[in-house]
């Protein structure tokens, strides 16, 4: 069954986890974007490390536990699984309004999130995350990037 198109004109992507997954065992990584794009609302200064600050928080709330979190200038990625008892959409979707308010950030709505099933995924989209600047010519070394936090690296 489609999902009702949402306000914007476009689907609402489901985000339920299907039955026989534990929900206790997954990471997914999660893209969010901007509503509109190509134009820098997260990587501007005071802006982007509170941004990060909040991500953090959620962390230190148990709500999430994501590492890598990158934020590129109109969208951000992460790797990220939810603590017991708090369900994606629903972090995700308090996230979002958290950080929108004070900052004026338009989000499109909802989200995309693809599940990981093996360590070797988790890698790969980890090394993708980190290398996005560098990709997108918005810094030569991936280290030098100023809006990213690893939970290894607190």
């Amino acid at each position: 069954m489609d999902a009702p198109p949402s306000h914007t004109g476009r689907k609402v992507l489901p985000h339920d986890t299907p039955l026989w997954v534990d929900p206790d065992a997954s990471e997914f990584f999660i893209t969010i974007n901007c509503q509109r794009r190509g134009t820098n609302q997260l990587c501007l200064p005071g802006i982007g490390e509170s941004l990060l600050a909040a991500a953090r928080f959620y962390y230190e709330q148990r709500k999430w536990f994501p590492s890598p979190f990158l934020l590129m200038p109109d969208h951000l990625h992460l790797l990220v699984s939810f603590g017991r008892g708090h369900e994606m959409t629903r972090v995700v979707t308090a996230w979002k309004r958290y950080v929108a308010t004070p900052h004026g950030i338009e989000w499109q709505c909802g989200f995309f999130e693809h599940r990981l099933r093996r360590a070797e995924s988790a890698r790969e989209k980890g090394e993708y995350i980190l290398h996005n600047p560098v990709r997108a010519g918005l810094v030569e070394d991936a280290a030098k990037w100023p809006y990213w936090f690893k939970l290894n690296d607190q």
